[in-house]
């Protein structure tokens, strides 16, 4: 078997600092190669700064148009992704819903998506490898538009390709919008993994669920994989203001176990970041799914 490259990207860098510190300790003990920063997140000015200690860890962008915390933006510049209090809608369900029914303007998203990446790459002073999305709202299309569009134009080489492997209409969608974005990556020669696990494990990666995710995906043919997962050492308010459901410290757990390592070894995966992708192919290669669906990171 021909050693893969595998990427284990936590999301949701900067939302809280106990988030931050528990995804660095996946990092320096664990198996943690890249990161996805959240530039809305409450503590991202003061953890961006820790990354800077840490040159083998890659990073990338969580752009965020849901979520618990406000936009960059003000509500007269992204006038239909708030509230009368200038607060994005909570979760992907309420957001497709105003999409879909036209109450969403993709130049708000875009604003928006461009603030975020100004406020990481030029405040924050951040090189970014990848971009990824928050609730992974870049699988809907125009969304999906608008996140290459942006990759290409700052030279940021790889998207993540999110997928499911839930049975249902909500997975079939999934893997429709998954298959549309690898092709529309590829056309425009933005790298990505070719498999991909985590939305259906998301909150819950437990060193389990992480293993048996892993074995499965290196059964396929893809050169890379990407699994996501979200480690973390939340406080009381932490899990109070965010209210998931989430198993932080167990993932932490789990990614730091030295049986996953020797299961990593098993396996023939190179752990390695998104930089590490070989050069995009007009091939749009099929990206792999995982488990029953829990709500997406």
């Amino acid at each position: 078997m021909t050693e893969r490259l595998l990427v284990v990207n936590a999301d949701d860098y900067g939302l809280s600092e106990g988030i931050s510190r528990g995804i660095l300790r996946a990092h320096d003990a664990g198996v943690v190669t890249s990161v996805s920063v959240l530039a809305v997140g409450p503590a991202v000015a003061r953890s961006a700064a820790w990354l800077r200690d840490r040159p083998a860890l890659g990073v990338g962008a969580h752009l965020a148009a849901v979520g618990e915390d406000p936009p960059l933006l003000s509500a007269r510049e992204i006038p239909t992704l708030v509230d009368r209090r200038g607060l994005f809608r909570r979760s992907w369900r309420a957001f497709m819903t105003a999409a879909v029914t036209g109450r969403v303007d993709m130049a708000d998203v875009h604003r928006e998506f461009q603030a975020q990446l100004d406020r990481l790459v030029d405040d924050l002073g951040l090189t970014l490898s990848h971009i990824d999305t928050h609730q992974h709202l870049h699988l809907y299309p125009p969304v999906a538009q608008i996140v290459t569009r942006l990759a290409a134009d700052r030279g940021i080489g790889a998207v993540r390709v999110p997928t499911s492997a839930a049975p249902g209409p909500r997975g079939l969608v999934i893997r429709h919008w998954s298959r549309a974005l690898a092709s529309r990556l590829s056309v425009a020669q933005l790298a990505f993994p070719q498999a991909y696990g985590g939305l259906d494990e998301a909150g819950a990666m437990t060193l389990p669920r992480f293993e048996a995710l892993v074995d499965r995906l290196a059964r396929g043919q893809a050169d890379a994989i990407e699994v996501n997962c979200h480690p973390g050492e939340p406080t009381p308010g932490d899990r109070a203001r965010y209210a998931w459901g989430y198993r932080w410290e167990e993932e932490l757990a789990g990614l730091t176990s030295p049986f996953l390592r020797a299961t990593l070894q098993r396996l023939e995966l190179r752990l390695g970041r998104f930089s590490d992708l070989p050069a995009p192919g007009m091939r749009a290669p099929r990206a792999e799914g995982g488990e029953p669906p829990r709500r997406p990171g």
